[in-house]
């Protein structure tokens, strides 16, 4: 069973369930953000997209204090598989499960497009449906999304293939013009050491359908069914 965490301003968080369900057909629930446990049968766990206790304070921070948080970290310690998305990844850096932390778009304005994500590797259990270097087109929707860190942790991140995904152009070119926020070195997504958790700015849920924009994000969540599965 994959477990949906809902949060007081969470907006994404029937829209990955739906992804889950119809398009990939799993079970998904949605899980309170005040329940102490993860249900027992958690195979794995998504926290969404949108306005966590609104925004208060910095983006997540508020959050890291649900006491479902520390049941996440429990999970993600144990290796199991997390992700999280736009929100979901700020909270992720606040409750320390991912280095760096997310700061206003470089130009104060909130972004919601369209646009390509190139895949830094192909690996289980979050990119293995996709090529390394192969381009996705995500829609993104955020105002705080610039992943920023000191150099020793972007170093570190380069070093040990932490870097899932980058802002890119159409043909996978990686340049100023495509990155949408100003997050250093047009990180787009970033992976503990372990692996097995993913933060990244960009909606895979909104991309599951055709007729609203393509398919691209079943490329990661379907790879985390994927994962899931061979286990």
């Amino acid at each position: 069973m994959f477990a949906v965490v809902q949060f007081p301003g969470s907006n994404d968080d029937r829209d990955m369930r739906f992804a889950l369900k119809s398009a990939l057909a799993v079970e998904a629930a949605l899980v309170w953000h005040k329940d102490p446990e993860l249900p027992p049968d958690t195979e794995a766990v998504l926290l969404p997209g949108g306005f966590s206790y609104g925004d208060y304070l910095r983006c997540g921070a508020m959050a890291h204090y649900s006491p479902i948080v520390a049941a996440v970290k429990r999970f993600a310690e144990r290796g199991g598989p997390v992700l999280g998305t736009c929100n979901g990844f700020q909270i992720l850096c606040e409750s320390g499960l991912l280095p760096g932390v997310l700061i206003r778009n470089h130009h104060l304005r909130f972004v919601c497009e369209l646009l390509h994500v190139r895949v830094e590797a192909s690996r289980a259990p979050f990119t293995s449906r996709a090529r390394t270097g192969e381009v996705l087109r995500i829609p993104i929707k955020h105002g705080e999304g610039a992943y920023t860190a000191d150099a020793e942790t972007l170093d570190a991140l380069e070093r040990n293939g932490q870097i899932a995904l980058r802002y890119c152009e159409p043909d996978g070119a990686v340049t100023d013009r495509a990155n949408p926020n100003g997050s250093l070195r047009n990180i787009a997504g970033i992976t503990n050491e372990a692996g097995n958790v993913l933060g990244l700015m960009p909606h895979p849920e909104h991309a599951v359908e055709p007729s609203i924009g393509g398919v691209d994000g079943l490329a990661i969540l379907g790879s985390l069914v994927d994962a899931v599965a061979r286990k």
